[in-house]
Formats: C-alpha cells, sequence, structure tokens
C-alpha cells in the first residue's frame, strides 16, 4: 500500500485584509468585516480540498497560512508559479 501524499499551498496574509498567493492577490472589499474576509478566503480554499494545517506569524502582524490537500494516484502536484521578470527596452 503506497503512503498516502499531499501537495501544499502557502498564502500571505497581511493585516490591512490581503492575501498573496504567488502573486494572486485577494483583497477585502469596502465595507467587509475582518472576519467576513477571512471566511471568503478559508471557505474559497475549502471548497478547492485545501486544509488548514499551520499559520507561521511573522512581524507587523502578518502571517503565513499553510494548507495540504492529498493527491490522487498518480497525480502530481501544482508547479509553483514562475516569477514574472519585467525586461527594460535598451
Amino acid at each position: 500500500m503506497a503512503a498516502q501524499r499531499f501537495e501544499y499551498k502557502v498564502v500571505y496574509v497581511d493585516f490591512r485584509g490581503r492575501t498573496s498567493v504567488e502573486g494572486d492577490e485577494t483583497l477585502i472589499q469596502e465595507g467587509e468585516r475582518m472576519t467576513a474576509f477571512g471566511r471568503r478566503v478559508l471557505n474559497g480554499l475549502g471548497t478547492q480540498g485545501w486544509e488548514l494545517v499551520a499559520i507561521q506569524h511573522q512581524p507587523m502582524g502578518a502571517a503565513f497560512h499553510i494548507f495540504k490537500r492529498p493527491l490522487a494516484e498518480g497525480q502530481e502536484p501544482e508547479p509553483a508559479k514562475p516569477i514574472k521578470s519585467e525586461t527594460v527596452p535598451l
């Protein structure tokens, strides 16, 4: 029997109502409470099968939230998104 395999997602969360996952940002909406914003983000990840497994607090009220979900037999983890570099014309 094969060991259970997982893939992981790291979400950066700051105190201003912003989350970032490899450059894809989600912002708090005007008039939205911080708790509703947090629930919206967590529910969105939960419907994709992600489970919150750890929080790594950072200075100034920010944190990394670490999620995991099981991989199906033969499935590979989502690849990390490359950092887009801007080329400056000469």
